[in-house]
C-alpha cells in the first residue's frame, strides 16, 4: 500500500519531480559553470528560506525557572530578551514553547513509546532490522562523528549546550584553547601522536587505567562520561587522547578522529617543507584551517548530495552567499539536534573482519580499530549497509538511553507538535496517519498512542515518516537538515569573502582544498601502511 500523498503540497511535489527526473538535463547544467553556480545558489537559498532565518526570537533560556546567574525565581513566560538573543550557551529553538501541547495528560507515557523504536525479533530472538537502500555503514559513522562536534547538549543543564556553534572539528582539536594545548606537540605544528605497528594514532589517555588516572599531560582535557569512568581497565587502557568526552565512544567515531589527526600532521609536513621560515604556531593554525575546510567541502559536496534524492549535485561555492540575509551568526537549535538522532541507522550487528559482530561490542573498544587499521575499517564500513532511519529499527540497547531520552528532552523543552513543524517548513498539515507513513503497523500504533495526528510529537513524527525514494532521509527531516546544514556550514568564518583565499590557507593549502573532492581522497592519502587504494563511500 502506498502512502497517501494528499498533504505533500503541490510546490513540494513539483520541486521533487523536477529534481528527480530529467537526469540528462541536470548533467548538461552541471557541465556549465555559469548555469550550475546559479542553480546551486537558487536551490540552497530556496532550502534555507523555507523557514524564518536567524536570529531566533527565543532560546531555551525562557524555560529557566530562575534568572540565569542568580537563584531568583522567574516565570517561564515566552518573550524575547537581550540575554536570550546573545547568550549562545542556551540552545536555540525554531518555534516558541507550547505548554498546552505538552500537558502530561495529553501525551502517552514514555515507556509506551518504546515499541515504536525497538527492533522486532524473530522466534529465536534475533533482531530483524531493516537495511538502508542507499547508505553504507560509513554514513551513520560519519554523521555521529561530524555532528558531535557542534550538537552538544550540556550534561548538567539540558536547556544549555557546550557547543562552539561551528564546524570546528572539536572532536579533533578540543572545545577550548586549553584543551587544544593539551593535544598539541608544539613541534612542527603537529598534534601529539604515537606509532602502532608503523601507523599513526593519537597517544593513549590513561596513565593508570585501574585507578582511572589520566596521564598528567592530559589532566583536565575533559570530564569523562560515566560510561568511561566505569569502563573495564583493559578497554580504558586503549582509549586515545582526543578532543571531546565522546571521542572514544565507538570505533566509527574514532577512525574519523584518527584520520583527521593524520591529515593534520601530513599537512604540517608539507607546509614546513614549502615554508621553511614558519614557526610551530603558524604551521598548526594553517593546517587546522585547511583541514576544517576540507571537511566542510565533504559535508556539502558528498554528504549533502548523498542524503538528497536529486540528480543535481550541490557544490561548495561559499562566496555566492555572503550577502544573503540568512548569513548570520550560527546558533544551534534543539530541533536541529533532535533531527540528527539517527540511532536507527546503526545496525544491531555489523561485519567486522568479515564476521557478524554485535554493535555494542564496538563501543569504547579501540583495540578493534588498532587490530585492523583505519583503511580496512573504512573499506569494510563502505561495503556493508547501514540500517534504515525510521521506526522499529533502533538497536535494543539504544532505545531507552537515546530515543526515549530524546522524546523526554523535547517534552522538557515544550516543543510544538509535529504538524506545527510541518507548517513551519512549508508542508501542509497532515490530517491522517496514512499521510505520514504507508506502514499499516506504524499507522495503527501511532493512532492508538496519540489518537489524532495533531497530538503527534515532533520527534516521533520525524522518524515515523517514510524515507523518500533514492534518499537517505524522510521529507521533514531532510528539509530541516538542509536548512540548518547549509545555513550553519556556509557561514563558517573560514568561508567569508575576505578570508576564503590563499592568504589564509597558503598557496599550498589552497591547492589541497581545491584538489580534495571526496572523503576517499583524504583517507587514501593517509594510509602509508597500506599500499593499495581503499574503497570509501556513503553509497551502497
Amino acid at each position: 500500500m502506498a502512502r497517501n500523498t494528499a498533504k505533500d503540497g503541490f510546490k513540494n511535489q513539483l520541486q521533487t519531480f523536477l529534481l528527480t527526473h530529467f537526469a540528462g538535463v541536470w548533467k548538461l547544467i552541471e557541465r556549465s559553470s555559469f548555469l550550475s553556480r546559479r542553480i546551486n545558489k537558487f536551490l540552497i537559498n530556496n532550502a534555507i528560506y523555507a523557514i524564518p532565518t536567524r536570529p531566533y526570537p527565543y532560546s531555551l533560556m525562557t524555560l529557566e525557572p530562575v534568572i540565569p546567574g542568580t537563584s531568583r525565581p522567574k516565570k517561564t513566560d515566552t518573550y524575547t530578551s537581550w540575554d536570550s538573543l546573545i547568550d549562545r550557551t542556551y540552545t536555540g529553538r525554531h518555534l516558541p514553547p507550547d505548554f498546552a501541547f505538552n500537558q502530561a495528560d495529553r501525551l502517552p507515557d514514555l515507556s509506551a513509546l518504546r515499541v515504536l523504536f525497538d527492533q522486532p525479533q524473530d522466534a529465536a530472538g534475533i533482531p530483524q532490522g531493516r537495511e538502508a537502500e542507499k547508505s553504507t555503514l560509513l554514513f551513520p559513522y560519519w554523521v555521529q562523528w561530524f555532528t558531535d562536534g557542534f550538537l552538544r547538549t550540556d550534561r548538567h543543564n539540558r536547556l544549555k549546550n557546550t557547543s562552539n556553534h561551528h564546524i570546528d572539528l572539536s572532536p579533533v582539536y578540543g572545545l577550548t584553547p586549553s584543551m587544544t594545548h593539551r593535544l598539541r606537540s608544539f613541534s612542527g605544528g603537529k598534534l601529539k601522536s604515537q606509532l602502532i605497528d608503523g601507523a599513526e594514532f593519537p597517544p593513549f589517555l590513561y596513565e593508570d587505567p585501574e585507578q582511572g588516572r589520566m596521564k598528567s599531560e592530559f589532566e583536565g582535557l575533559y570530564e569523562p562520561l560515566r560510561a568511561e569512568r566505569e569502563l573495564d581497565p583493559q578497554l580504558k587502557s586503549k582509549l586515545f587522547a582526543m578532543g571531546v568526552e565522546r571521542a572514544n565512544v565507538q570505533i566509527g567515531y574514532v577512525m574519523f578522529n584518527v584520520l583527521c589527526l593524520r591529515e593534520h600532521n601530513r599537512l604540517c609536513d608539507q607546509l614546513a617543507q614549502r615554508y621553511a621560515d614558519w614557526d610551530d604556531e603558524r604551521l598548526f593554525q594553517t593546517a587546522r584551517n585547511i583541514l576544517i575546510v576540507e571537511i566542510m567541502k565533504v559535508v556539502i559536496e558528498e554528504y549533502i548530495n548523498h542524503i538528497t534524492p536529486y540528480h543535481f549535485n550541490f557544490r561548495s561555492d561559499p562566496l555566492s552567499f555572503t550577502h544573503e540575509k540568512w548569513y548570520r551568526t550560527n546558533w544551534m537549535t534543539l530541533e536541529f539536534s533532535l533531527v540528527y538522532r539517527w540511532h536507527s541507522a546503526l545496525p544491531q550487528r555489523f561485519l567486522y573482519r568479515g564476521e557478524a559482530c554485535s554493535m555494542s561490542r564496538s563501543l569504547w573498544n579501540n583495540q578493534m580499530l588498532m587490530d585492523v587499521g583505519i583503511a580496512a575499517l573504512f573499506e569494510e564500513s563502505s561495503r556493508q549497509p547501514a540500517a534504515r532511519i525510521g521506526l522499529f529499527n533502533t538497536p535494543h540497547f539504544l532505545v531507552d538511553s537515546t530515543e526515549l531520552a530524546s522524546i523526554d528532552l523535547g517534552r522538557q523543552a515544550k516543543l510544538a507538535s509535529y504538524n506545527d513543524y510541518r507548517a513551519l517548513c512549508q508542508f501542509p498539515r497532515v490530517t491522517d496517519f496514512d499521510q505520514i507513513t504507508a506502514d499499516p503497523q506504524a499507522q495503527q500504533l501511532l493512532k492508538s498512542l496519540y489518537q489524532h495526528v495533531d497530538n503527534l510529537e515532533f520527534y516521533v513524527g520525524l522518524y515515523a515518516e517514510d524515507v523518500r525514494p533514492n534518499s537517505a532521509l524522510p521529507p521533514l527531516m531532510g528539509r530541516l537538515v538542509g536548512i540548518d546544514a547549509f545555513s550553519q556550514a556556509l557561514t563558517n568564518p573560514l568561508l567569508a569573502e575576505n578570508i576564503f583565499n590563499p592568504d589564509t590557507f597558503s598557496p599550498l593549502g589552497w591547492e589541497v582544498i581545491h584538489e580534495t573532492r571526496s572523503l576517499s581522497d583524504i583517507v587514501n592519502r593517509n594510509i602509508p601502511e597500506s599500499p593499495r587504494p581503499f574503497h570509501v563511500s556513503f553509497y551502497r
